[in-house]
Order: C-alpha cells, then structure tokens, then sequence
C-alpha cells in the first residue's frame, strides 16, 4: 500500500515531531511516499534542492500514486488545503487527523466535508488504535 502523508511545511513547523510519530506508525501499513514530511531537519523552507514546481508535480504525481491520503491537519497550512482538495477531487480516500487540545480549530471546509474521515485526537497514544481501524477499513 502507498501512503501520502501531509502535513505543514511552509505553514509552520510545530508538528514536525508528532509528523515523524504518526509516519513511523503508518510505514507499519504500507509505504510513505512523503516520509520526509517527519524528518527534523526540514525547515519551513522545505526541500531547498529542489525548485517549486519540482516539488510541486513531485506531490501530485504521489498523491496519484497513492492508495491513501493521510493528512494531520491541526497546523494550518495552505499546501495541505490544496493536497486535500486533489486528493478529493481525484476520488482518493483521505483521513485526516485533528489534535483537539491544540487550542486550534479545524476548518470547517474540511471537517464539513463528508468525504473526509476526519479523527480527532488528544495524544498521541490514540493513534494506533485510529490507524488499525483506518487500515482494518481498507482492506474490507
């Protein structure tokens, strides 16, 4: 199974350690195509080698690619908006994680939409148990 995972780069990087927990919990599923979102060492600048569109139609063609689009979604970010917004309009299945006690709220352009799973969280000892019955979904 191939995973594209998002999360905010450019948006802000403060999830950056909660990103790296949840993507080594879904390579237990399947591959992570975006592994690089959980990496400590990327900044908001992103991946400097390469140019804007590089990345751009590198993203595209990986949530094409995918099985499952798995965004956490509590760091607001336009990048992930538009990824949602595709990944919907090419009739992926997308599930997206919200950490409630954040202090944030989740739009409403994306917990109003029904066809996103939307999970919410506290910590992040709940998510194995969201991602078993995540990926116990896929498979029936």
């Amino acid at each position: 199974m191939k995973i594209y995972f998002a999360g905010s780069i450019r948006g802000g990087r403060d999830d950056k350690d909660n990103y790296k927990k949840i993507i080594d919990q879904l390579k237990e599923y399947g591959v992570v195509l975006t592994e690089h979102i959980g990496l400590a060492s990327l900044s908001d600048e992103g991946q400097v080698q390469f140019t804007e569109e590089q990345i751009y139609t590198q993203d595209v063609n990986w949530i094409k690619e995918s099985d499952i689009v798995v965004v956490e979604a509590t760091q607001p970010s336009l990048g992930v908006g538009y990824e949602l917004g595709l990944s919907e309009a090419l009739g992926k299945r997308v599930v997206c994680f919200f950490n409630t006690s954040s202090g944030k709220s989740l739009s409403a352009m994306v917990r109003g939409n029904n066809n996103y799973e939307i999970h919410d969280y506290q910590g992040l000892d709940e998510i194995p148990n969201i991602l078993e019955n995540i990926f116990k979904k896929q498979s029936d």
